[in-house]
């Protein structure tokens, strides 16, 4: 029974959790002062968010394509939660692109590949997420309304000096938010996909 409601409530706290943070991923005045940064910080946690989640899922049920239907999940928790925002006035896109489904599509090919073998989802599948999700959410990025576009049309408040955002220092420290977050992504990512499995042992 235990088990059982922390299954469910594991399932939904993730699946919330992935949809504020690809939310916030989007936020046009987050993105607007820190460019690149922001895209590889979100695209990190959004991969973790979920390779733990899906990996828990799918080696609880122990059945091939649960991992596309967590990211299923993920999308649609998505879908009703900018609606929601649009409808109150934010200035989001309503349609976004299911950028996780692919990523959990090759979760579910690994697991399904390798005879539902646990070691090889926490390595390969881990590898894979890690380095697809920051490609796809690049895909997801330029299909949405420009940053910029945005920002002019919905002028921030004015800001308080303490609270200005320095000038995103972007190329300086990396070339490519893509590459540093499939790279990170990827070390990370085995860790939490470890953590997903190791949670349907306690």
């Amino acid at each position: 029974w235990l088990r059982r409601c922390t299954h469910y409530l594991f399932i939904v706290v993730v699946a919330v959790n992935s949809t504020l943070l690809t939310i916030n991923a989007g936020d046009y005045i987050f993105y607007t002062d820190w460019a690149w940064t922001s895209y590889t910080v979100f695209s990190i946690s959004q991969t973790l968010m979920l390779i733990v989640g899906a990996t828990y899922y799918l080696t609880f049920t122990g059945v091939p394509g649960t991992a596309t239907y967590y990211g299923l999940i993920m999308t649609v928790y998505t879908w009703v939660a900018k609606a929601a925002w649009f409808s109150l006035g934010y200035p989001y896109d309503f349609i976004v692109t299911p950028v996780w489904l692919p990523s959990a599509m090759l979760l579910d090919l690994v697991y399904w590949a390798t005879k539902k073998s646990k070691h090889s989802l926490i390595l390969f599948g881990g590898v894979l997420v890690g380095m697809s999700l920051p490609l796809f959410n690049m895909v997801n990025l330029i299909t949405v309304a420009d940053p910029l576009e945005t920002a002019f049309k919905y002028p921030r408040p004015t800001l308080t000096p303490y609270m200005t955002p320095i000038e995103p220092q972007v190329g300086r420290f990396y070339n490519s938010p893509v590459a540093l977050g499939a790279g990170a992504g990827a070390v990370l990512a085995c860790t939490f996909a470890a953590l997903g499995c190791k949670l349907n042992t306690w």
